[in-house]
């Protein structure tokens, strides 16, 4: 039995930080590929025109998801709180962004800042944790007041030392108790923090909103060793019928270099990443 679902794929595979003026052509580019729908990586909110963007959205017929870009300068967990206070004015643009697009969520790890690993007492980590939850219940009163729902990514232990996994991410939402809350699952991530990604997906269950690929290296789909059959039963599983969109990063990232460690091309194009990728995932969703 097929996944009822949308290909989709990131505009991090070619670009950062994406801009209107590259809309036109790179959603031509993705639309010709074969893809249903563009994840856009919003990294600076004032590149984004949401007339322009909705425009070549509708001319290359292509859905929408946004997700956003957590840099060391937007922090909800942080000591400062001119860092925190930035952190949700970004998260308030670019919830406007998604509801302008027609996108019926805002995606990523808006919890705390990526790349932020430290070792740290447990009462400081409980302070973070708190930060967190009392931040994300503003997003999520933000969001809702669009219409709009959240979804959290976990992410590894190298990248995150809050939430490293489907546990820790329905904890929090447990601990922010708003209905917005919801949940985004990247397999890179989970090819690190799962020891088994079927039973993680079904325990995310309706929660899942959004499903993030890509191989075990960060690489086309298809190509590493990640057990792409237990990924597919846990979708089926749950009855997923949302966006499985592939995301890998240009090794030209500004906003994530340090985190994302992308130093190489990891296919001989983005083009042929994109290609290669969206002919396995027509093939392994039925």
């Amino acid at each position: 039995m097929a996944l009822n679902v949308k290909l989709g794929v990131s505009t991090w595979l070619w670009v950062s930080p994406f801009r209107t003026e590259e809309a036109e052509a790179l959603f031509k580019r993705v639309s010709s590929l074969g893809y249903d729908t563009v994840e856009i990586a919003v990294e600076d909110p004032a590149l984004i025109d949401v007339a322009r963007i909705g425009d070549a959205l509708a001319g290359n017929n292509l859905g929408v998801v946004v997700c956003g870009a957590f840099g060391s300068t937007r922090d909800l967990t942080s000591d400062d709180e001119r860092l925190q206070a930035n952190a949700l004015e970004y998260i308030e643009q670019c919830l406007a962004i998604a509801k302008a697009l027609g996108a019926g969520f805002f995606a990523g790890p808006m919890y705390s800042a990526v790349g932020k690993a430290r070792m740290v007492p447990p009462e400081q980590r409980a302070v973070e944790w708190e930060r967190a939850v009392a931040n994300l219940r503003k997003v999520c009163a933000m969001a809702a007041s669009l219409g709009l729902d959240i979804a959290l990514e976990p992410l590894n232990r190298f990248e995150s030392d809050l939430i490293n996994n489907v546990d820790d991410v329905l904890r929090l939402i447990a601990a922010i108790d708003h209905p917005a809350a919801k949940v985004c699952l990247d397999m890179f991530h989970m090819n690190i923090e799962e020891p088994d990604p079927e039973e993680a997906i079904y325990k995310a269950g309706d929660k899942l909103i959004h499903m993030q690929v890509s191989e075990n290296y960060r690489g086309t789909p298809g190509t590493g060793n990640a057990n792409w059959d237990a990924y597919r039963r846990g979708l089926a599983a749950i009855g997923y019928s949302g966006v499985v969109s592939i995301e890998s990063f240009t090794p030209e990232n500004k906003e994530l270099a340090g985190a994302v460690c992308i130093w190489r091309n990891l296919a001989e194009s983005q083009d042929a990443f994109a290609r290669e990728g969206h002919r396995f995932l027509r093939e392994w969703i039925g």
